[in-house]
Order: C-alpha cells, then structure tokens, then sequence
C-alpha cells in the first residue's frame, strides 16, 4: 500500500512531515534571494544579512516544533522528519554557485497529490539541493508504492530575476518554476497560484503531468508575492478561509464563487528575529495553519482572533506556539507536509 495518498487539505490526516530548524540561514546574496524577497526593502544585494540566525532562534523553533510533534503523535498521526543539513557548504551549477537555506519548510520542497510525489522546481538558487533532506523518506515511499516524479531541473539564470527595485516584476516566465506551496488540492481540482514563486510554465508542466483527471486552475492576479497559504486555507468540503487583504470579489477565484467563505480576521503581530530590522514574512503568516480533519485545526496560540472565528465555524484548535514564524518565513502550514489523509479521490467542484 502506497503511504503517500492525500487528496484535499481536510481529509483526517494520518502521516505528516515535520520539518527542522538546524542550520538554518539566510543563504548568500545574489539575483535570485534579492529578487524574490529583498528589493521592496533593500536597495542592493549587498545589503541582504546573509548568515545563520541567532541560536535562540534555532533552538526556540526546536522547541515549538517537538511540541508539535507531540501533539500530532496524539491525534494518531505518523511523523517523520528530514535529516539536518550542512547550509553553509559552498555547490555550484555550471552558471552560478550558492550556499543552502535551510529544511524548515517541507510544504515548499515536495507535493503529494494522489499517491504521487513530485520534487518541486524551486525557484531560489539555495533550495536546488533541499529534496536530498528527504531521500530516505522519499525511498521509503517509492517502496511502498508510491510514484516519485522530479520536476525538471531549473538553470536558474540570472535573467529570470528581475532585481530592478522599481519594477513590479521579480520572476520572468523562462522556464517552469514553482514551489509546492503554491498549490492547494481540492479533490479534482487543484489551484495554482501564479507568482514570484510559481512561474505559468510551472502551472502548464503541472497539468500535464497529472493529465486528465487533475484540472489544474491558474489563479492570477491574486496574490504576486510567494506562496498560496497565507491567503487562501481550505478548512472542509465548500468552506474557504480567503485573506481580505488580497482577495475581494474582483479577484475571486472562480471556483469559490459556490463556496461559503470566512474572511480571515486582522493577524497578530508576533514580531520578528532579534537584531534584524526586517522580517522575512508578513503579519499574514498568522493564517498559515492546517487542517487535521474537518473538525480541527492546528493553529498558532497567539492568533487568538482567528481561533475564536474558527470556533464560531465549529472548527475546534489545537493551539501551539511557533515564535518565529515571521523570522524563519513559515507557519504551520509551511513547516509541515501531508502525505496521507484517509479519504479518496472527489470533485468538490
């Protein structure tokens, strides 16, 4: 029996991911990091704090996630782990060279869908080698049946980043490129969120890929800056938590035009890394939650706002603290993957 097999974002879960925080840093300043995250704040790359975070950082986050870890073995659920990574070795391509990130967030490496697992093309040159975290869990599902696909390898040259401050533009359409956190499952349907993260050529390899009983959605003009799950979370069949700040009903996707939707409320701030003057990730990574069955949530205890909405939704939390979520760019949707959710293949459509 295949142990990846996960067909929606609600389905009572029962394998999960966990990602680390160990080595984690800010990899070396080049196009690609100050396209994607830096030039709305900095004016030169030079000016990117490169480097590993600060210990406190690393070992706060060691805590919080154990204790997340803790808490899914509790509801029953299996959890696996990547293996720590050396970050600040130093690898080349034929066209550039960069040092690593970190394996903080297996949401954007790799995308279950079905019994498959794709190795997603990422587009920030640090992440090229971030899927090696994983191969003996990789194995291990090929073994047991699953189907491994690797996306094709990106070059990653400079000319797809556009490091112009003043331009709007940060990732040109040159070749497919998407983290997998720029997808959400629905069933038959799964959504592609167009942006500096998912390139079009990205969104069209996907869908050909997964061929005719997939109907892969491009949502553009949504969201232009990273991933999907700061601004749209599926919490059960037909309800929909949609980010105000960046949907409204000009831009809604199609096909939550049938869906009952709960507009996320205002975040809480809970701040970011000591002895830097930015913050990697916005106030809206307080929505990054997820779902381990329709029922319940696991949910970040200081948006105190958002579980009470939840609650009103008939959504119980399991609250859990991530203090650096704004720090590492991840909350607890990003810092975990699901693999398998005791469900089948549906249109929700």
């Amino acid at each position: 029996m295949s142990l990846v097999s996960v067909y929606n974002e609600w389905d009572p879960l029962e394998e999960m991911i966990v990602g680390i925080p160990d080595n984690a840093q800010v990899p070396v300043a080049q196009e690609d990091l100050f396209a994607l995250e830096y030039k709305d704040h900095y004016d030169a790359m030079s000016q990117i704090p490169s480097g590993p975070y600060h210990p406190q950082v690393i070992e706060e986050t060691r805590e919080d996630l154990a204790a997340l870890v803790t808490a899914l073995e509790k509801e029953g659920v299996t959890v696996r782990r990547p293996q720590a990574t050396d970050h600040s070795q130093l690898f080349s391509s034929p066209h550039w060279q960069s040092d690593g990130e970190y394996n903080y967030c297996p949401r954007d490496v790799l995308l279950p869908i079905g019994e498959t697992i794709i190795e997603c093309p990422m587009p920030l040159r640090s992440r090229l080698f971030e899927p090696l975290a994983y191969k003996d869990i990789l194995l291990e599902y090929f073994k047991s049946g699953a189907n491994w696909i690797s996306a094709p390898k990106p070059r990653l040259l400079d000319d797809i980043y556009d490091t112009n401050p003043q331009s709007e533009v940060r990732v040109r359409n040159l070749e497919p490129l998407f983290d997998a956190a720029n997808v959400v499952r629905a069933g038959r349907d799964i959504l592609y969120l167009v942006s500096c993260t998912g390139t079009k050529m990205g969104y069209e390899w996907l869908q050909r890929v997964l061929g005719d009983e997939y109907r892969v959605h491009a949502l553009e003009g949504v969201y232009e800056g990273t991933h999907v799950d700061t601004t749209i979370i599926l919490l059960r069949p037909g309800l929909v938590m949609l980010n105000p700040s960046r949907i409204n009903e000009d831009n809604m996707p199609e096909f939550f035009k049938n869906w009952d939707v709960i507009w996320a409320p205002e975040m809480i701030d809970t701040g970011h890394s000591i002895g830097w003057d930015y913050s990697r990730a916005s106030i809206w990574s307080g929505m990054n939650f997820f779902m381990v069955n329709p029922n319940l949530a696991v949910v970040n205890e200081a948006q105190e706002p958002l579980i009470e909405l939840l609650a009103q939704n008939q959504i119980e939390c399991i609250p859990l603290k991530l203090r650096h979520t704004r720090t590492l760019s991840g909350g607890f949707h990003c810092v975990t993957l699901d693999v398998r959710r005791r469900g089948t293949l549906e249109d929700y459509s």
